[in-house]
């Protein structure tokens, strides 16, 4: 956990978490409204820095897991695993709010680390 995390903070963790909602209206806008929120203050804030990187990671491996769940639709197994990763990934946000709000970085389940969390 970082030290010293402030209401702006939390505040900005927590937006960084809820922003990946703007997927479920604008294609990819669950990668862009976190990363742009990370862009913004990462540098201003170690706990920001943190909550984006996390909330990327997540959000590029729930792409990947995606894409080749698309494919497998094909040959029938992949809405199941359409269903589930939708569920998963409401479910996850949610959990990151709330410990966004609680000044906890979360830590997503089967996340590929694509940027290093440090």
């Amino acid at each position: 956990m970082i030290e010293s995390v402030t209401k702006s903070d939390k505040d900005f963790g927590l937006l960084v978490y809820a922003s990946s909602f703007i997927g479920y209206l604008v294609p990819l806008g669950s990668i862009l409204g976190p990363l742009i929120i990370w862009l913004m203050k990462r540098e201003e804030s170690a706990f920001v820095d943190q909550c984006g990187r996390s909330c990327l990671n997540f959000k590029l491996s729930l792409l990947i897991y995606v894409i080749i769940s698309g494919v497998l639709a094909f040959i029938g197994i992949g809405f199941i695993f359409l269903i589930v990763l939708a569920i998963l990934d409401l479910v996850c946000t949610v959990l990151g709010i709330i410990k966004a709000s609680e000044g906890e970085v979360y830590r997503y389940p089967l996340t590929i680390k694509f940027i290093s969390m440090d």
